[in-house]
Parts: C-alpha cells; sequence; structure tokens
C-alpha cells in the first residue's frame, strides 16, 4: 500500500530537525572520530574506526531519506471549515465498545505514535473515521475483528501555522 505524503507542521519540523542535527552536528562528529581512528594507523583491527564507519554511513543513509522524504511530503494545515468533522489533523475523542475513552490525531506515516495517540491517515480506523461527526458511530475492520467506535469529540490545533 502506497503511504500519504501528508504531514502536519509539527511533524515536519521534527523531521527537519532531526536531518538538521544529523547534517550539521552527528555526522561532523563522527567524522572527526573516523579521522582521528584512522590516524592510529592499521584499521583492519580498529574497532574505533570500523564502527565509525559504518555509523558514518547509517547517517548519511538516513541524511538522504530525510532529504528525500521531505522534498515529498506536503504539510497540511487544518481550515476552520473542517471544524465539526474529522479530516485529516484532528484530535478525535472515541467511546469502544466497553466505554473506556480512546484519543487519537490522525498524522502522516512518517509521525505516527500510537504510544502517544498518533495514529496514520492510512490506518483503518483513521480511514474509518474521516468525515464523520460528533454522535457518529463507526465500525472498523481490523485484524482482531471488528470494532465499534462512538465518535465523542473533535478538535484541530489552529495556532500551528
Amino acid at each position: 500500500m502506497k503511504r500519504s505524503n501528508y504531514i502536519t507542521r509539527q511533524g515536519w519540523q521534527v523531521l527537519d530537525d532531526e536531518l538538521k542535527y544529523l547534517w550539521k552536528q552527528e555526522r561532523p562528529k563522527v567524522t572527526q572520530a573516523v579521522s582521528e581512528a584512522a590516524a592510529l594507523g592499521d584499521r583492519s583491527e580498529n574497532a574505533e574506526y570500523i564502527y565509525g564507519k559504518k555509523r558514518l554511513r547509517e547517517i548519511d543513509r538516513r541524511v538522504r531519506f530525510l532529504m528525500k522524504r521531505l522534498d515529498e511530503l506536503t504539510i497540511v494545515y487544518p481550515q476552520r471549515q473542517q471544524a465539526g468533522k474529522i479530516f485529516f489533523g484532528a484530535k478525535v475523542g472515541l467511546l469502544d465498545d466497553d466505554d473506556k475513552a480512546i484519543d487519537y490525531q490522525l498524522v502522516g506515516p512518517d509521525e505516527f505514535d500510537v504510544s502517544v495517540g498518533k495514529i496514520s491517515i492510512d490506518s483503518p480506523i483513521a480511514r474509518a473515521l474521516l468525515g464523520k461527526q460528533v454522535g457518529d458511530e463507526v465500525v472498523v475492520k481490523t485484524p482482531q475483528g471488528q470494532r465499534y467506535l462512538e465518535v465523542v469529540s473533535i478538535d484541530y490545533d489552529f495556532s500551528s501555522f
């Protein structure tokens, strides 16, 4: 399944900050350590040199990925006319079958983190919620079976732009 190229402003900033950190701080530090380790002589048995080169490849791979991905992404800003309906970026309060409260924010696939309530717009739950309003009930087909959810609140962060 193809990933969406949407991201919140906050999510884009996190990726951009990671790119800047890797490029301007981490990479120069590791490059310096590799240079110092190389100056010690025999590189074939030099653990610092071997690890440093490996870490440099990891950093470069992540930097290339982030540069490409940031170019592909579209920052989605919430619009006032979206209020009352669930769209990308919405913070949604739900009740499940057992009247347990669940809070989710619908975000891009590059920023989802279920442990803090951020779910990907590409997930089955997010797809089922799109366009719904407070009071609507949705049935979500998950690998564990069907889940019934009721929308109890919808909120957007209009201060993010």
